[in-house]
């Protein structure tokens, strides 16, 4: 078993749509950022090829490079899981945490679970995500940004 841990932050932005966990959530504004900047996906994405000792995902998903421009956070989650299935890991568990003041986000969640665990291939079971607020405090606490930790275990490896 291996064990990695992620972290992502995106400013809000007018003119963006606001995506979390591959769900779109309705609010005035949206994460500014190369991709969809998803910061759920991406803490997530670096949890997981940490695990593995694979980088960050800077390394497999620059922000220079025009591929990744505008992309959707589901697409690169699933290379991140190509990624982890070549080197024979599963995912044992994943644990996140999105920290906002605004919007609410309980609703949207039972869509993020289901789109992470289609995505990877694992029993939503094995998916956690969770919302948390800075009670006024910090640029989340502000509404200035959106930040996302999130905790993966992966099981296997050849090597």
């Amino acid at each position: 078993m291996r064990i990695g841990f992620g972290y992502d932050v995106h400013r809000l932005v007018e003119g963006r749509r606001l995506v979390l966990g591959g769900v779109d959530v309705p609010y005035e504004k949206g994460l500014h950022g190369h991709s969809d900047a998803d910061v759920l996906l991406h803490a997530l994405i670096d949890a997981l090829i940490g695990a593995a000792g694979l980088g960050d995902i800077g390394k497999h998903f620059p922000p220079t490079d025009p591929a990744w421009k505008d992309a959707s956070s589901l697409d690169l989650l699933a290379r991140a899981g190509s990624l982890l299935r070549e080197k024979g890991y599963t995912v044992g568990n994943i644990d996140s945490t999105i920290v906002c003041e605004a919007p609410k986000l309980l609703g949207h969640i039972p869509g993020m679970v289901r789109n992470i665990s289609r995505v990877l291939g694992c029993g939503e079971e094995r998916v956690n995500v969770k919302a948390k607020t800075e009670e006024g405090l910090g640029f989340t606490g502000s509404g200035d940004g959106i930040s996302a930790y999130a905790v993966a275990l992966i099981e296997g490896g050849r090597g």
